[in-house]
């Protein structure tokens, strides 16, 4: 059988079997790819290959980390099995917050919120869908390009 292809579907196994999305060198960990050029040449090939299949599934790609999805046409109609993004109710609700006010202080955050939005705050940072810059005493929060690929907005 040719390597390439086994490479494959090792690669499509890895991102079935993860929950997150995947950065080239965790595909490479987990599959025992070592060169990176090769793995991105591969999910490359794959994600062109995904969008000519007559299939319901694509492997997209989100802020250079690479996981599968369904095509979109499809979403809608499955999308009350999923389980969610794996967020707390709380983290969701300060998400939906910072989403409508870009920029917004984590200090008026906190205002509004209580202090425990510092807890949702690393919650929210961890799964990479904000970040923050230091302003002031403070910091600005914004969504990430993560957020608005997996959220679809």
């Amino acid at each position: 059988m040719d390597s390439e292809q086994e490479y494959k579907k090792l690669i499509e196994a890895a991102l079935f079997m993860s929950p997150n999305a995947l950065s080239l060198s965790e595909i490479g960990a987990a599959t025992g790819i070592a060169s990176p050029g090769i793995i991105e040449r591969l999910v490359s090939q794959l994600i062109t290959e995904y969008d000519g299949r007559d299939t319901s599934l694509r492997i997209m790609a989100i802020s250079g980390k690479y996981m599968f999805s369904l095509k979109d046409e499809y979403v809608s109609k499955v999308s009350s099995l999923a389980a969610g993004p794996d967020l707390s109710k709380g983290a969701l609700r300060i998400l939906a917050y910072i989403s409508k006010n870009e920029d917004i202080l984590q200090s008026d955050l906190v205002k509004y919120f209580g202090t425990s939005t510092y807890e949702y705050m690393k919650e929210l940072a961890d799964k990479e869908f904000v970040e923050s810059h230091k302003y002031k005493r403070s910091k600005k929060i914004a969504t990430t390009p993560k957020f608005r690929e997996y959220f679809s907005v």
